[in-house]
């Protein structure tokens, strides 16, 4: 126990005794910091009177600077010359002796503050004639020259105001040993030196020391500037432009140093200088041109430009470029004649690069397999048939049996290989189908012989007599119950497609994609009308081809399938397929396998294309990349100012195109309600054709106008006559893009006339409609004494009570009429907008059914 007693004192001691330690220390360490803010006190202290010392000694020397006579302290080489200079200005200073010794002398109020009045107005004038004798001591005058003296922009900084000092006794102030000085200490420096001045040297002035720089120009005079700041920047803001110098000179010894100098270019800055009201009545110009590069052509400034454009409602900035129709249009508005300067574009000299690459040497052109497509209506075939000959099953795992890309693919026949591709039979395939007919040399076309000719047929058929391409008709489902080929052929005649066993050209196979029946002979029916054909290709030449297929692959980029047309596409070629580039990293053939280059007529899948392409442009093989990256400029910059789609045909320009022989067939596309309108007016259209210009039908069918129509139209540069139809949303969009004319009539006789008098030059005044909107009908009500009122819904736009209305019903007109009665709720309105239900009764028609389109137009009168 006690033991115990005696650990816990013991640890109780130890605690103290390691309290007490750091009280200890802590005490030791306030002591520390008071020695040590004592010492810095004492410094302070010490640096105060220091710089008290400082202040006395420089109040001293001032006062000794200021009761020393100028002429002493100078320079031996610049004594003379002042002194001859304060001499001329000793009248403006002198003050008499006795004025001089009354500072000592007790004198009135009034007296003294008269004396203190013309002392201080002396010291001025001998401070100004002092640094005026200074400066025309240290600095040429410029020789010969009449304008104005050169400007000296003098600085005197401001100092405190200190007690006037009063003259040793006896001491003159116009001596004949020194010149009179003001009493009081002397201006002081920036740099903080006794009595010295800077002076901002104009540029005009010659420097220091050197000849006259012959300059006429003189900054003009600025007087009174009381600035404080030396710095280049303040003395910009200032005015002080052309400052070239900035001298520091002594007032006591005289002494003078150059402190900072700029020298001043003569050149101009380079940069546009918009030429105006330049006399320029002819310029020449390339194809495109940028506003501000015409703007220097023609002399106008950029502003003039584009006030111009923006009245022809072209919205452009200084950058843009415009082709040259619109330039010239511009520089007639100034009197202006416009020529086109020819310049060998990146284009030209890229099919110059084909055309000298072995060209069409006899000697180097070899057989090249026949390009084959099928076509078709849907559900006729095509696939199944394709399928038998490349002994590939692969139309069953096809979605809904519809061929969802363009394929290409290449067979062996007897050793002879020919190459098919696929192009889907639906109408919203129509554009690839339309390129596929263009790249083909042979095109089969599929007929169901228990279905007979279709819409879609026709079409293909049309497509390929458009292409001018070899056709074989091919009667599949031969084997079927109810098959009747010789209606089939019957009905080719109609499209004037005669059969051989008729008489005619056309070959026609029957076949079946189930037994095979017929197949062989199909082929063999092939290679004879490509060897009448005579196909040849070079294969020693840079390739050229068409984009079949392209799509974006998330692993391996852009991939494009290309149907090589000419010559041979090897990997590392820079290749230029419309706006995209890029350089040939991998080619796959229609087998999945590898290949290092792909011959005429053989089609594979390429990887290295910067961008994907579209199907149908051409890809040509280009010699380097700068060509290459300068051709796709070139083309991108065309497509910005509209200038890569051609001219389309149009009733209101028909007549000038015939006149200027640039127009000898007329090619048009009739759609009507019922076939027996198209064979109406297509009858009376053929007899319309002159000596100038031949009326030719391109396609005339019964149904609405959709996508294929316009891609046909756009392909033979046609005009599209529709009787009783309209255009459905997506064929009216792709016409806007691609300006392919479509007339529209509810008169047979009015479309006659219309053609008749473009050809003749007769041309009534143009009309065009203004589409207002359209609403979808939901439901029909019928109200006694009234008749039946559509419950509609405004889809697009808006629904106007004074405008036109007709009727549409799958795509055909049913009724042109006007508005009987426009309800919203119970009110009567002017006009029902996009979103809203309304109440729609139509005069003289009441034939509604849910699902109508009521559609809202004006018919306006263009300005000529």
């Amino acid at each position: 126990m006690i033991g115990n007693e005696g650990r816990e004192q013991s640890r109780l001691l130890a605690e103290i005794g390691g309290y007490k330690k750091k009280i200890e220390d802590a005490l030791t360490a306030l002591q520390a910091k008071r020695e040590a803010l004592l010492r810095t006190m004492r410094e302070q202290e010490e640096r105060q009177r220091e710089i008290e010392r400082i202040e006395r000694e420089k109040e001293e020397e001032i006062r000794k600077a200021a009761s020393t006579p100028i002429i002493e302290s100078t320079p031996e080489p610049v004594v003379e010359s002042v002194k001859e200079k304060i001499e001329a200005i000793e009248p403006v200073v002198e003050i008499p002796e006795q004025d001089a010794k009354a500072d000592t002398v007790e004198a009135p109020a009034a007296q003294k503050e008269e004396k203190e009045a013309v002392k201080s107005d002396a010291q001025e004038k001998a401070r100004a004639a002092l640094k005026e004798n200074l400066i025309n001591t240290y600095f040429e005058k410029p020789k010969k020259t009449t304008i104005e003296k050169p400007v000296i922009r003098k600085y005197i900084p401001p100092v405190e105001e200190q007690r006037p000092q009063r003259r040793p006794a006896g001491q003159s102030q116009s001596g004949a040993g020194g010149a009179s000085r003001p009493s009081g200490p002397r201006p002081q420096s920036n740099a903080g030196s006794a009595g010295t001045t800077r002076i901002f040297i104009p540029s005009a002035m010659p420097t220091v020391g050197g000849k006259d720089s012959g300059k006429k120009r003189v900054d003009k005079q600025r007087e009174g500037d009381k600035s404080h700041n030396l710095n280049k920047k303040s003395l910009v803001k200032k005015g002080y432009e052309s400052v070239s110098a900035v001298i520091e000179y002594d007032e006591i010894s005289g002494e003078i140093k150059k402190v900072r100098t700029r020298k001043v270019s003569d050149k101009k800055k380079d940069g546009f200088i918009q030429p105006v009201n330049a006399v320029i009545d002819h310029a020449v110009i390339p194809e495109t041109i940028t506003i501000k590069a015409l703007s220097e052509k023609i002399g106008k400034t950029g502003t003039e430009i584009m006030k111009k454009l923006f009245i022809l409602g072209i919205m452009k900035s200084i950058n843009d470029n415009i082709d040259f129709d619109t330039a010239d249009l511009i520089a007639s508005e100034f009197g202006i004649t416009l020529e086109k300067q020819h310049t060998e574009t990146s284009e030209e000299k890229l099919l110059a690069l084909h055309e000298d690459d072995g060209g069409d040497n006899p000697l180097d052109l070899v057989t090249r397999p026949p390009i084959v497509t099928i076509m078709g209506h849907v559900d006729h075939g095509k696939t199944s048939i394709l399928d038998y000959i490349r002994k590939a099953n692969v139309a069953a795992g096809e979605a809904g049996g519809i061929t969802q890309h363009i394929g290409a693919y290449s067979i062996q026949v007897n050793g002879s290989p020919i190459t098919f591709l696929d192009t889907p039979g639906h109408e919203a395939f129509t554009a690839m189908r339309a390129r596929g007919a263009n790249v083909t040399d042979i095109v089969v076309i599929v007929v169901a012989a228990d279905d007979g000719i279709m819409p879609q047929t026709i079409e293909a058929i049309n497509h390929s007599k458009a292409a001018g391409v070899g056709i074989i008709v091919a009667i599949n489902k031969i084997d079927r119950v109810g098959a009747d080929p010789d209606r089939i052929l019957t009905q080719l005649t109609e499209h004037e497609l005669l059969a051989e066993e008729w008489g005619g050209t056309i070959p026609v196979v029957r076949v079946s994609a189930k037994t095979g029946q017929g197949i062989e002979e199909l082929l063999e029916n092939i290679l004879l009308s490509a060897e009448m054909m005579e196909l040849k290709a070079n294969p020693t030449r840079k390739a050229k081809g068409t984009i079949v297929e392209a799509r974006l692959d998330k692993g391996k980029g852009p991939v494009a399938t290309i149907l090589v047309q000419n010559g041979t596409l090897k990997v590392g070629d820079w290749v230029v397929a419309g706006t995209v580039i890029g350089k040939v990293r991998a080619m796959i053939d229609d087998k999945g396998r590898a290949v290092a280059k792909a011959g005429p007529s053989m089609a594979v899948s390429v990887l290295g294309l910067q961008e994907v392409p579209n199907a149908g442009d051409q890809m040509m093989v280009v010699s380097d990349e700068k060509l290459m990256k300068q051709v796709a400029e070139e083309r991108r910059a065309k497509e910005r100012t509209g200038m890569i789609s051609s001219a389309k045909v149009s009733l209101d320009d028909l007549f000038k195109d015939i006149s200027e022989g640039s127009l000898k067939n007329l090619n048009l596309i009739v759609k009507a309600d019922v076939q027996g309108s198209v064979e109406a007016i297509k009858e009376s259209l053929i007899k319309l054709s002159t000596e100038e210009v031949k009326v030719s039908i391109v396609h005339a069918v019964a149904g609405a106008i959709n996508e294929s129509d316009v891609t046909l139209a756009d392909t033979t540069n046609a005009i599209i006559i529709g009787f009783n139809v309209r255009p459905d949303a997506n064929a009216k969009a792709l016409a806007e893009r691609n300006k392919i004319d479509i007339r529209l009539y509810r008169v047979i006789y009015d479309a006659i006339d219309d053609v008749n008098k473009a050809i003749k030059g007769l041309s009534a005044p143009k009309y065009r409609e203004q589409y207002l909107g359209k609403a979808e009908v939901r439901v029909v009500y019928k109200i006694s004494g009234v008749g039946n009122i559509a419950g509609a819904m405004v889809k697009d736009g808006k629904i106007v009570r004074n405008a036109k209305v007709r009727l549409i019903r799958n795509n055909i007109v049913v009724a042109d009429t006007a508005i009987s009665s426009l309800k919203r709720m119970k009110d009567d309105v002017k006009e029902v907008v996009q979103g809203f239900e309304c109440g729609i009764g139509l005069e003289n028609f009441n034939d509604l059914k849910e699902g109508d389109i009521i559609e809202s137009f004006n018919v306006v009168q263009e300005n000529e």
